[in-house]
């Protein structure tokens, strides 16, 4: 009798717990939030690369997810649009005061969106496609790589609407930095790049310099210890054109044209070295898939610094190589996704 009863008793604990149980797994347990995939950097931005193309259009795929458990049910209409309060936060977060070097937000002119997104039912992502046009209105007035061009977008939110925008600010919002490259952009290292003023008989260094498309040729650096953060930059860009003229065959030494648009200020002169580049290529031995581009630049040339102290003119030679390598992933067929940036 008492063994009946303990099964008796177990039959009505395991039924108990049987009806208490469900299927908790198909219920949704999140809120379903709709984010962008746009992660920013130490500067709050998100780099935007872009191939340029001469009169061209290059469309770049903004990924928009909608987070959760479960699957989306039913179509949403997630609908995007410029932020220029946010970008103003930030610049004021990152420079302070110094407008100068602000972020700017890029002109009409250079791009086009959709107002709306579609998500279907039965997805869980979708993309925005922007149409950036670096050439401007009928490419006639190309992007100046001198400005911090930034697109800042936001996902909007509204009672009416069939979704519900994430309320995270980096998950909302997409500061898109805009970064056209071509061949031969990029960083350089430059630790045998000598810039000596006048009168000063050690020389200044930089660890790195960064280039800026032109065009699909063409590059511009900051001449001596300059970059995008001096307030004076734009009366100093060092123009580099790649050119196929073999000066060297036994090293595969090509010309480099190399000039300034400020010359009449700056006193830019090329200097009594014929500038030059190399480019090789080789496969990684361990990652077949992965291949390594080495461009060496040689540049010799003279200017003078007529900003920093009023009524001075302070003079500089520079000369030396810059260096840089652009990792490819030959897996990868987007090319802005295969440079290893």
């Amino acid at each position: 009798m008492k063994k009946i009863y303990s099964l008796f008793l177990l039959v009505i604990v395991v039924s108990v717990f049987c009806v208490s149980c469900n299927n908790e797994w198909e219920d949704e347990q999140f809120i379903q939030e709709v984010s962008f995939k746009a992660e920013p950097n130490g500067q709050g931005v998100k780099f935007a690369y872009l191939r340029y193309k001469p009169n061209g259009t290059v469309r770049y795929d903004l990924p928009l997810i909608l987070s959760g458990s479960t699957m989306n049910t039913h179509n949403r209409t997630v609908h995007i649009a410029l932020d220029p309060d946010t970008l103003k936060t930030l610049n004021y977060e990152q420079y302070g005061t110094r407008e100068e070097v602000y972020f700017q937000q890029l002109d009409p002119q250079y791009y086009s969106f959709p107002e709306t997104v579609e998500i279907p039912a039965g997805e869980c992502s979708a993309v925005l496609p922007i149409n950036f046009t670096l050439g401007g209105a009928n490419g006639e007035n190309p992007l100046d790589e001198a400005d911090k061009w930034v697109l800042p977008l936001t996902i909007v939110d509204d009672a009416g609407y069939d979704y519900k925008a994430n309320p995270r600010k980096h998950y909302r919002k997409a500061i898109l930095r805009i970064s056209p490259f071509n061949d031969y952009s990029g960083t350089y290292n430059a630790p045998l790049y000598q810039i000596y003023m006048e009168g000063v008989d050690s020389p200044f260094q930089v660890s790195s310099t960064r280039s800026f498309v032109v065009d699909d040729q063409t590059i511009f650096i900051y001449a001596g210890v300059r970059n995008i953060d001096y307030l004076d930059r734009k009366n100093y860009k060092v123009f580099i054109k790649f050119t196929d003229e073999i000066i060297d065959h036994v090293f595969g030494k090509k010309k480099l044209e190399i000039w300034s648009d400020n010359a009449e200020k700056n006193k830019f002169k090329v200097g009594s070295e014929v500038p030059y580049y190399t480019i090789n290529e080789e496969h990684d031995l361990t990652k077949p898939y992965l291949k390594h581009i080495y461009i060496n630049l040689y540049l010799s040339y003279e200017f003078v610094d007529y900003t920093t102290v009023p009524g001075i003119e302070l003079k500089y030679n520079v000369s030396g190589s810059l260096s840089m390598q652009r990792d490819l992933n030959e897996l990868i067929p987007d090319e802005d996704q295969q440079i290893q940036w």
